[in-house]
């Protein structure tokens, strides 16, 4: 008889109060999880990445004075987050913070002397892939002229950026045939697109970078309905229409 009554005390214990405890622990947590996931759906995240090589000060400069287009392509209400991601000198590499406005990102690019150095594209590549891995990036923009890497590692990057969704879009000064070559595998791996452009025609780079935000906040689809005639030649790269 003493061994029927031993299960008594068991099931009178705290037992019944802990679901209850924790039923409300879970609930709360659902409730911060939730207002943490639409927060976080209402902003893309972009990296602007740069060579800071010496002979990239003058586009350096115009990159630090048009980079606030890409901000004002998708209004004031934070729905872009830009990291800057630079290389210079000897193995110099660094990325900031996600910004999330023009002023912000333009005082870290106004404080950034080029250097003489090589290329670190496989660094910015390898970057991207780590970000993207603990939160998603929807575009990596690279502007530079110049290659001085293996096409084949370079290659193998870009691919891994396509697979996990992160096109490349490549803005190539100048008409370095090798780095045109490298350029063009990487935007195309990574499902990118790859433009040539001028410093001196600065309203080209300006509208190509609104456009690229506007498809990294909302793709094609945002693309087709603003419509602009620098939207329309981002679609036709993007889906093949030129070489």
């Amino acid at each position: 008889m003493s061994d029927k009554k031993q299960p008594v005390p068991a099931r009178t214990d705290p037992a019944p109060v802990k679901p209850q405890s924790s039923t409300g622990e879970i609930d709360a947590f659902v409730r911060r999880a939730r207002t943490l996931a639409a927060s976080a759906t209402g902003s893309a995240r972009l990296i602007l990445s740069l060579d800071a090589t010496m002979s990239r000060q003058p586009t350096w400069d115009l990159a630090c004075a048009l980079q606030g287009e890409m901000f004002d392509a998708v209004g004031k209400a934070g729905a872009l987050k830009v990291q800057l991601v630079y290389f210079r000198g000897l193995g110099e590499c660094r990325s900031s913070a996600f910004v999330t406005n023009t002023d912000a990102l333009k005082q870290l690019m106004t404080r950034i002397e080029c250097r003489s150095g090589n290329t670190q594209i496989g660094k910015v590549l390898v970057h991207a892939l780590k970000q993207t891995a603990a939160s998603k990036v929807n575009a990596l923009v690279y502007i530079g002229d110049a290659m001085e890497e293996n096409v084949d590692d370079l290659a193998a990057k870009a691919g891994s950026l396509g697979l996990h969704g992160v096109p490349v879009f490549v803005f190539q000064e100048g008409h370095d045939s090798g780095a045109e070559k490298a350029f063009k595998e990487i935007a195309r791996l990574s499902k990118g697109a790859w433009f040539r452009f001028d410093r001196r025609a600065a309203a080209t780079l300006a509208s190509l970078l609104s456009a690229v935000a506007v498809f990294a906040t909302g793709g094609l689809t945002a693309l087709e309905a603003r419509g602009r005639p620098e939207d329309r030649l981002m679609i036709e790269h993007l889906r093949g229409g030129r070489k």
